[in-house]
């Protein structure tokens, strides 16, 4: 019986892209060929592994259970290389890691570009979205996250890095106009420069250093995903705003900003580091997930 690894490898992708058209684009071949290794594969095992249909295609249960044990087979093939592209004592190979806009442009810039001239045989892929992508599925090894509650249990490795806080700020020339900003009652006055999207719940959530919780209405003036926007429209007088502490730092120092409700934070997030949970990780994707968890703390708590 003739066995192929490119079978496994090609069905593996196959299945996390979740059809032959984005596998053979990730891979840069033809879909001809991916098919061509699948089937070759089902004959040789005697199973329908994926069941095609015109507009998708899904995993069988046979598929489903062959998988698992065929990714642990890339993954040592993997690591085997990797091994040995790293005998030398110099990392190399390829990472992909995933961020969001806020967390890319106000936290790991110096974390990545020093982790990049230390070890400059590793090609870096960073990919930045608010969504919360699938990291199998999108081939990502790394994924920094934000959130406010547990995440969902998952077959993903998670990994604490630290605590970020929320707090209130808006530009000194904005304060001047408001008759006061003492209690988040006030807020009722302002306006208020959200991070999202507009919808429903536009009550601003705030929580004391007591673990009092409470919500205020206040005007939206502006509604951002992009949280650099929100800041330089704090920046420029237009409202009250909430964000990561580490994101107005450097335009508290310069005055740009100055913080309001001193006692009072919109909310308190955790960052976490999320990778797939594998038989083993290449050495270059382990070094750069222990550097961050290393270093991000620091960035955040201005260190």
């Amino acid at each position: 019986m003739k066995f192929d690894l490119n079978d496994y490898f090609y069905f593996v992708h196959v299945v996390e892209k979740k059809g032959y058209t984005a596998a053979a684009k990730a891979l840069n071949m033809p879909k001809s060929r991916l098919s061509r290794h699948v089937v070759q594969l089902e004959e040789r095992l005697g199973v329908r592994l994926l069941q095609r249909t015109s507009r998708n295609v899904a995993v069988t249960e046979e598929g489903k259970s062959f998988y698992h044990h065929a990714r642990k087979l890339v993954d040592t093939l993997e690591l085997a290389e990797a091994a040995m592209d790293n005998r030398s004592g110099k990392l190399t190979g390829k990472v992909v890691i995933s961020c969001s806009t806020g967390v890319a442009q106000f936290a790991l810039p110096s974390i990545v570009t020093e982790f990049a001239k230390l070890h400059p045989k590793v090609h870096i892929e960073q990919r930045v979205t608010n969504a919360m992508e699938d990291l199998v599925a999108e081939g990502i090894d790394i994924a920094i996250r934000g959130h406010s509650a547990e995440l969902p249990d998952s077959s993903l490795i998670q990994r604490f890095i630290t605590t970020v806080e929320w707090q209130f700020y808006c530009s000194h020339r904005y304060l001047e106009t408001l008759q006061q900003l003492n209690t988040p009652y006030d807020l009722a006055d302002c306006q208020f420069l959200k991070v999202g999207r507009s919808g429903s719940k536009d009550a601003i959530p705030l929580m004391n250093r007591d673990g009092l919780r409470t919500h205020q209405t206040s005007n939206i003036a502006l509604c951002s995903e992009d949280m650099s926007t929100i800041q330089q429209a704090a920046i420029e007088g237009l409202g009250v705003t909430a964000l990561p502490d580490y994101v107005c730092r450097t335009a508290l120092q310069t005055g740009e900003l100055v913080r309001v409700l001193p006692d009072w934070l919109s909310r308190s997030a955790s960052l976490s580091l999320l990778m797939p949970s594998r038989l083993g990780v290449p050495p270059h994707t382990k070094a750069l997930a222990e550097f961050i968890r290393e270093k991000l703390p620091l960035v955040v708590r201005g260190c």
